[in-house]
């Protein structure tokens, strides 16, 4: 019996790299590619109303993360599943996309076959991982969470409101501190954590076991 063919939804900010992905689907009948999107926020608008089987999925991208949009779509109820295809591969991408409801995660490098049959197994629902980031997510469940410690209770608090994309205001209002005690608190964060932004502070946060 033929295998039934599986509807995608490209998402990287490279032209040049969804051109490339849309041609090699074309090529093969198995596939039918729906459509192609720039960014997290247009990802997630074409998925809602596309409904791809999978969307192979770019995490750093300037109009809207992979991440946010991962975690969007699974709050949404989507029911399209999500194969991660990126040059990265470090610890502060792939725990993230993964933990935000992202089904695999595939490095670029990947084979054609390989890419193929990542995508046929997360249409099936099943977890699909290259090899470089299996063995890092088993060393992040191994590493202590005693980092966690090097924050202070209510920069943790802080912390968790920005993972849920709490606003600065919205924050002050809930923790009843000024804006400006706002920002105080999270220039300690990023200098504490190495990060610069709300974004790699949220990721790290997860990396480290600050954040569950």
């Amino acid at each position: 019996m033929a295998e039934r063919t599986i509807t995608l939804l490209i998402v990287d900010d490279h032209p040049v790299v969804r051109d490339g992905l849309r041609g090699m689907f074309a090529a093969d009948p198995g596939f039918d590619v729906l459509g192609e999107a720039a960014g997290g926020v247009e990802a997630v608008a074409l998925a809602l109303r596309l409904d791809p089987d999978v969307v192979l999925m770019d995490l750093r991208m300037p109009a809207g993360s992979g991440v946010e949009a991962i975690a969007e779509l699974t709050r949404r109820g989507s029911h399209a599943k999500i194969l991660v295809l990126t040059t990265y591969d470090t610890d502060a991408d792939t725990i993230p996309a993964i933990e935000s409801g992202a089904t695999g995660y595939l490095l670029k490098d990947a084979p054609r076959d390989e890419l193929f049959a990542a995508v046929r197994a997360a249409a099936e629902g099943r977890t699909v991982l290259s090899p470089a980031v299996a063995s890092r997510l088993v060393g992040a469940v191994r590493k202590p969470t005693s980092a966690a410690g090097a924050l202070s209770a209510r920069e943790r608090e802080v912390l968790e409101l920005v993972a849920k994309g709490t606003s600065n205001r919205e924050i002050a209002r809930e923790l009843f501190i000024s804006e400006a005690t706002v920002k105080t608190h999270l220039t300690h964060l990023y200098t504490k954590l190495g990060v610069k932004d709300r974004a790699a502070a949220v990721a790290v946060g997860y990396d480290r076991g600050i954040l569950g």
